[in-house]
C-alpha cells in the first residue's frame, strides 16, 4: 500500500509541463481576483495584505490538489491535517470571505486540471460581481457627521439636515459646555453640507468622517 502511495506521488517528466502551466495559471488567476477585489472595494482602508493573501491562496491550493488527486491515502491524510488548523484572524467584511472561497475554488479547479472550467468560472464570477456592484451601488457616499454646538443649538443644527434623506442619529452627548451629536448620513456635496451646518448660530464645529456602514 505504501509503495502504491509513493508511486502516485512521484513526478514524471511528462507531468512537469502541466505542473508549470497550472502554477502559472494559478498566479495569473490569483492576480485577476486581486484586481477585481481592489476595483470593487468599498471600505475605508484597503488592505494590500489581504489582496496578496488571495493570490497566495490560489497558488498554495493548486499544488495541494495536484498531490492528493491521484492518492486516496494522501488525500485522507491531508484532510486530517487540515482539520486541526484554526484561523484566528477575524474577517471584518463578510464579502471578503466570498473572495477567499473564490480563490480556493480556483486553486482546486486548476489543481484538478480543469483549465477551461476555471477560466469560465473566474470570468463569470468577476462579471457577476461587477453587475451586482452596479445594481446595489448607492448614489452618495456614507459619512459620519460630528457636530459640536452650544446648549440649545442642537435642534437648529438638525434642521439644517432636513434635506438629507438617508440619515440616522448614532449618538448624542449633552453636557454643561455643549452638545455633541454623531449622525450617519449619505451625501454627495460634502462642502455644501458643512457650510450649511456651520451657518447655524450656536454650532462651533462640524466634522465629516468617511464611514462604511454595515448595511452597505
Amino acid at each position: 500500500m505504501n509503495k502504491i502511495a509513493l508511486s502516485n506521488m512521484s513526478i514524471t517528466p511528462a507531468a512537469i509541463p502541466q505542473i508549470l502551466i497550472s502554477m502559472v495559471l494559478a498566479f495569473a488567476i490569483g492576480l485577476f481576483i486581486f484586481f477585481v477585489y481592489r476595483a470593487t472595494f468599498k471600505g475605508v482602508l484597503f488592505s494590500n495584505n489581504f489582496g496578496l493573501t488571495l493570490v497566495l491562496m490560489t497558488l498554495i491550493t493548486t499544488p495541494v490538489v495536484m498531490c492528493i488527486r491521484e492518492s486516496i491515502q494522501l488525500s485522507m491524510g491531508m484532510v486530517g491535517a487540515l482539520s486541526i488548523v484554526r484561523f484566528r484572524t477575524a474577517v471584518k467584511n463578510p464579502l471578503d470571505t466570498a473572495y477567499m472561497f473564490w480563490a480556493l475554488t480556483m486553486g482546486i479547479l486548476l489543481g484538478a486540471g480543469q483549465f477551461l472550467l476555471a477560466g469560465i468560472v473566474v470570468v463569470g464570477i468577476a462579471l457577476l460581481i461587477f453587475l451586482l456592484g452596479k445594481i446595489t451601488a448607492k448614489g452618495a457616499d456614507c459619512f459620519l457627521l460630528v457636530i459640536r454646538c452650544r446648549p440649545g443649538a442642537d435642534a437648529a443644527a438638525l434642521q439644517a439636515l432636513r434635506g438629507v434623506k438617508d440619515q440616522k442619529m448614532k449618538s448624542k452627548t449633552a453636557s454643561r459646555n455643549g452638545v455633541e451629536m454623531t449622525i450617519e448620513l449619505r451625501v454627495d456635496k460634502q462642502d455644501a453640507l458643512l457650510n450649511r451646518v456651520l451657518a447655524v448660530e450656536g454650532v462651533e464645529d462640524a466634522t465629516l468622517v468617511a464611514y462604511q456602514s454595515e448595511t452597505v
